[in-house]
Parts: C-alpha cells; sequence; structure tokens
C-alpha cells in the first residue's frame, strides 16, 4: 500500500523521482496520463463531497 501512495505522490511532483526508473518518451506520456486522471479523480471526490455535504445540510 505504501508502494501505491509512493507513486500517487511522484505523479503528483510532490515527492523525488526514482533515479533508477526508465526515462522513455512512452514512460513520460504515461505519467502525463495518469497524473491527469488522478487530478480528475480528485476533483470529482471533491465535488461530489461538497453535494453530498449541501444535501445532508437541507
Amino acid at each position: 500500500m505504501k508502494r501505491i501512495w509512493d507513486q500517487i505522490l511522484r505523479y503528483l511532483f510532490l515527492k523525488r523521482k526514482d533515479p533508477n526508473a526508465p526515462h522513455t518518451t512512452y514512460v513520460k506520456m504515461m505519467h502525463g496520463m495518469n497524473r491527469i486522471s488522478i487530478l480528475l479523480f480528485i476533483i470529482c471526490l471533491v465535488i461530489l463531497i461538497i453535494r453530498l455535504i449541501k444535501y445532508l445540510i437541507h
């Protein structure tokens, strides 16, 4: 589980990159797509939490 969180933090530039990781164009593109996916997922979670709070308040 710790490894998954380490990878997510690397995608979001919150943790240092692995120096042993390959530096090919395909890997860079994959990391870019994963970064976009994670950010969209976090944004959707925030929106859902806000809607849930609004629903519970009314």
